[in-house]
């Protein structure tokens, strides 16, 4: 997380109550989900995939594509949706990505992803929900 206040906060109790216990450690631990181990990995249909923590929309699924990493990927966020910060874990520097609403962890992204944008959004899966159109 940043030290950044978002729109949408709760507390700590809150958030653990509100999420699943995997969806808080990824989302308020920055953690990440197994590679594979997402149902949404699979989706293909039309619809909208939000915020697992407060809802907001964050990809159309017609930016979504297969990536072969084990976790969904896309090439361009809904505008305004997305956050950024320098993550220098794991001895790397990456740019991670949070939800611009309420801050919780999605992924990273990287240069490597297909035209338009060339981007990949690497998302937790358990960060997310999706609504068929």
């Amino acid at each position: 997380m940043t030290d950044k206040t978002f729109p949408f906060a709760l507390s700590d109790a809150e958030w653990r109550a509100r999420l699943t216990p995997e969806q808080y450690a990824v989302m308020r631990g920055h953690g990440t989900e197994r590679p594979g181990s997402c149902a949404l990995l699979a989706e293909k249909r039309a619809g909208t995939f939000s915020c697992a923590g407060c809802g907001q929309t964050l990809f159309v699924a017609k930016t979504k594509f297969e990536s072969g990493t084990g976790w969904p990927s896309f090439t361009d966020p809904v505008e305004g949706s997305i956050g950024v910060t320098t993550d220098r874990s794991h001895g790397m520097t990456r740019t991670e990505v949070h939800c611009a609403r309420c801050g919780g962890h999605l992924g990273h992204v990287f240069p490597d992803g297909p035209p338009p944008t060339g981007l990949r959004y690497c998302i937790n899966g358990v960060a997310l929900d999706f609504e068929p159109a």
